[in-house]
């Protein structure tokens, strides 16, 4: 398709059906009076909830309210992706914005009343027979009492939530409105504005001055805001101290981990796992620099390209059909709700004018998931196809299997449905491959994604560590410290085949996700628990794929540790990592043996 068509004109059997949810606006319409009439209700509770009737009662109607709302909330949304332009579907999704705080305030009173009950009592409710579907979230209240402040702390803290965003907010318009980067030369020898979008295609360009202009140019740019930079993350790193304190946690660390009751040994284990397979990736980096043909390898060569021009077209049709063939391994049933998803208005396909960038998955519970895409005919898109129906099918098996409050799984189980996928496509395709180039480029793909997922976001949750426990013991974040830190663990990490460049230094500087700490360790966790799992599946069959469908199913049923536990991955425990990198192992090993 090589015109963006308007929405229009797009082939019904590229859209997905979202009358499946809402048959009309009309349909829309009523729910939204209902909700609103019935968010006017729940407030009658306000004062009664001392008794496990009343508790029970204001559940079963928050939980009415916070589905409907959901539906009208993702129905709007995804008809402002079809095409952000229309003003119809930009004011429906602001009128379900506005519904959303509503919401949210008339029922915020629940959980403050309940939690001021005395402990006998909240011990009590957490096992009264009529609260037996609430189980969790009752249990869940009790763990956080000791962390919840009286009515006035409460509010207080509430009214510093505005000034807490600082940080981030100024490292936001430092970074993408105020920092301007110098011009530099692309591969025609051109001179163009250096930017963060084109910062990573200039770090896969082909020509190695291009790579190293590039990368210098954008830490010497970095290198002149050192100071307000190290100031900022430093009081991003204070407000996160000033937290966990006034909640009564031990360390910030164990006050992020705390909500999803994840013991601080994962996060631990992890960097500990990961360090104990550094001479994989110091191996990975030899083989970069033999496949380069460099005496040095440098850090602006970490994205250069370790094949010659290679280009796989690939077709929708073909993508569905070779998915299809991928995921055989997950068993029937998975497959027909796969087929489901294919043929059953789940998807939206291709670009169109307007239409929201990316992909994702999303829905409300009791109606199949969709998937937005916007599909190009190529490897990339084709991945993309299994990751977004790894979460949809991971969805529809949590809603099919739970009831609403304990469908909903948590961020930490969230990867590893789409990335499972994706790690079976990958060992489908490298089996079928014959062509040596085909296979050598598939291999560096999936490497590079070892490298970029588990090996950089481990360092990344490393540092956030490294400096908050400083911070905890009373030293100061100078942008010194900060570098220092940062550049000795790229020497760590990357080993002695790799120039660890002095300016690498300054790479904490322009990491967004910094401000939202302790959050990246998880899509190392989340992949290496993926890849154990894909692992068992082919080894094992059947037995390792039951086990696995019943963590699908189990949506947000208990703790995400738990969950996991139970399908055969424990995260407590450094073997996922070990079993992730015995694959990561077997890819190096085959591109060595191809560049023989």
């Amino acid at each position: 398709m090589s015109q963006v068509i308007k929405r229009s004109e797009v082939p019904a059997e590229h859209r997905w059906k979202l009358e499946d949810l809402f048959e009309s606006q009309k349909a829309w319409d009523q729910e939204y009076d209902e909700v609103k009439k019935l968010a006017k209700d729940i407030g009658k509770f306000e004062g009664k909830l001392d008794n496990a009737k009343s508790i029970k009662e204001c559940f079963e109607l928050e939980d009415k309210i916070s589905l409907h709302t959901e539906r009208l909330y993702v129905y709007a949304n995804m008809r402002h992706h079809e095409d952000m332009a229309d003003p119809t579907y930009q004011a429906l999704s602001e009128k379900t914005k506005r519904l959303s705080v509503e919401v949210n305030e008339a029922m915020s009173y629940i959980t403050p009343e309940i939690l001021s009950l005395p402990d006998d009592k909240l011990s009590a409710l957490v096992s009264a027979p009529e609260l037996a579907p609430y189980k969790k979230t009752m249990e869940d209240m009790l763990r956080q009492k000791p962390h919840i402040l009286s009515k006035a702390e409460e509010a207080l803290l509430a009214q510093v939530g505005n000034m807490s965003q600082a940080p981030s907010t100024i490292f936001g318009m430092i970074n993408n409105a105020d920092m301007k980067f110098p011009k530099v030369k692309n591969e025609d020898g051109e001179e163009v504005e250096l930017t963060h979008g084109r910062y990573i295609q200039f770090l896969e360009s082909r020509n190695r001055e291009v790579r190293k202009n590039a990368f210098q140019t954008m830490y010497a740019t970095y290198g002149k805001m050192r100071n307000t930079l190290a100031s900022t993350l430093s009081a991003n790193v204070t407000k996160n101290l000033f937290y966990s304190k006034a909640r009564k946690y031990p360390s910030a660390l164990e006050a992020s981990l705390y909500g999803d009751k994840i013991p601080v040994d994962v996060y631990n284990n992890l960097i500990a796992a990961v360090h104990e397979s550094l001479p994989l990736l110091h191996r990975y980096m030899d083989l970069r620099k033999k496949l380069l043909k460099v005496d040095d390898l440098h850090m602006y060569d970490l994205f250069a390209p370790l094949v010659d021009e290679y280009k796989l077209d690939i077709t929708y049709e073909e993508a569905k059909k070779t998915v299809m063939e991928s995921i055989k391994p997950l068993g029937e049933n998975y497959r027909n709700i796969l087929e489901e998803g294919f043929n059953g208005g789940w998807i939206d396909v291709y670009e169109n004018e307007g239409k929201r960038s990316g992909a994702y998955s999303w829905g409300a519970f009791g109606t199949h998931p969709y998937v937005l895409l916007n599909h190009k005919d190529n490897l990339n898109s084709m991945f993309t196809l299994t990751h977004e129906m790894g979460h949809a099918i991971h969805s529809y098996l949590s809603d099919t299997n739970q009831e609403y409050r304990d469908a909903q799984y948590t961020i930490f189980l969230a990867e590893v449905a789409s990335t499972l996928n994706e790690a079976l496509l990958m060992d489908y395709m490298l089996n079928k491959s014959t062509d040596p180039k085909e296979k050598m480029y598939l291999l560096t793909y999936y490497a590079d994604q070892f490298r970029t997922t588990v090996f950089r976001q481990t360092m990344f949750a490393e540092f956030e560590k490294i400096i908050h426990e400083k911070a905890e013991n009373g030293e100061a974040l100078t942008h010194q410290d900060l570098s220092k830190i940062y550049y000795d663990l790229n020497v760590l990490y990357h080993g002695k085949a790799m120039a660890v460049d002095q300016d690498i230094e300054m790479e904490w500087a322009r990491i967004p996700h910094f401000y939202n700490s302790f959050y990246v360790f998880k899509y190392a966790t989340g992949f290496s628990a993926a890849t154990s799992f894909a692992k068992q599946i082919l080894d094992e069959g059947e037995p390792a794929v039951e086990r696995y469908l019943g963590f699908l199913k189990s949506g947000g049923s208990d703790y995400s540790i738990e969950i996991l536990k139970r399908a055969g991955v424990d995260m407590s425990s450094p073997e996922p990592i070990r079993q992730a990198m015995s694959v990561f192992e077997s890819l190096i090993e085959q591109m060595e043996q191809l560049t023989k």
